[in-house]
């Protein structure tokens, strides 16, 4: 039994994600994790670009959809999991504590309907919940920091942490979104680095320094070693402290109060109004005091 998943990357340089397909090569079994749809906050325009190049290569290469999975609800891209799921039968998943951000966003939203209760989504995991992928073991590590939801999946060998850690040049994710947490991420990226070594790590975004070519996959080992703000920030106040004065001069995504009212929906957009247009709503001044990017 391989407990080495075949993993194939997709890089969407427009919101700088990074899109997986993890395959079972001795059954043909794959889940599709944090896949794009894509937005262009200009025009208003939307596109399933990213996500029908993920189906494509699942039908040339004869691969079955399992699962559809979300590490959490993105702030800067739209998740495609409802899309994936409409095209493909497969089921959803994303980590239980998702309705805490539900029920978050539904008050800064204005939403008095809204079911916060996760039932957007096929299954809600628990940390330490498993499944299978064909027959490679999966289980879910509770990844809190970055939100207050973030889950890791560990398939096999290789480890799906979005953003927790980076690449070692490029760092940790940030921790400031409403319900975030420096001291909650330092725990979480302190739990991902006691796997094994040779735990392959692939992370969900990269943002190119020094305009390099887009990496995502590293190694436990590689991480404790050169991560730039792990190898430097040897202990949990020194990383807080540096990661809340880094994360004090970064302005919000551009997308964030976009995508969180389609992502806490479980990638669906809002539905038509009567004269069959769907619309997005902002709420203005909800994040003040964040710099202005």
């Amino acid at each position: 039994m391989s407990q080495k998943p075949d993993v194939t990357a997709f890089f969407d340089p427009r919101t700088w994600s990074v899109q997986y397909v993890v395959a079972d090569p001795a059954t043909g079994k794959c889940a599709i994790i944090d896949p794009v749809y894509d937005y262009d906050e200009k025009s208003g325009q939307t596109a399933s670009t990213n996500a029908d190049r993920i189906l494509d290569f699942v039908q040339e290469k004869g691969l079955t959809v399992e699962w559809i999975l979300d590490t959490h609800p993105h702030a800067d891209h739209f998740s495609a999991a409802h899309y994936l799921k409409q095209k493909t039968g497969a089921p959803t998943a994303i980590g239980e504590k998702v309705v805490d951000v539900q029920k978050l966003w539904k008050g800064f939203y204005n939403w008095p309907d809204f079911p916060a209760d996760g039932s957007q989504w096929d299954r809600l995991f628990a940390d330490g919940d498993t499944f299978m992928i064909g027959s490679i073991p999966a289980r879910v590590m509770f990844s809190p920091g970055h939100t207050l939801a973030s889950i890791t999946y560990v398939i096999g060998d290789a480890a799906f942490v979005h953003d927790t850690l980076f690449m070692p040049d490029s760092g940790t994710a940030r921790a400031d979104f409403p319900g975030g947490s420096a001291a909650a991420l330092w725990a979480s990226i302190q739990a991902i680095l006691a796997l094994p070594d040779d735990t392959r790590i692939f992370t969900g975004h990269d943002y190119q320094p020094g305009g390099r070519e887009p990496l995502w996959e590293s190694t436990v080992a590689e991480q404790k070693a050169k991560n730039s703000h792990m190898s430097k920030y040897l202990t949990e106040a020194d990383y807080v402290a540096a990661r809340e004065a880094r994360d004090a001069t970064l302005p919000m995504p551009k997308l964030i109060l976009h995508a969180l009212q389609v992502n806490t929906n479980g990638g669906r957009l809002p539905g038509p109004e009567a004269n069959g247009t769907r619309y997005l709503k902002i709420p203005l001044d909800l994040l003040k005091g964040a710099p202005w990017g």
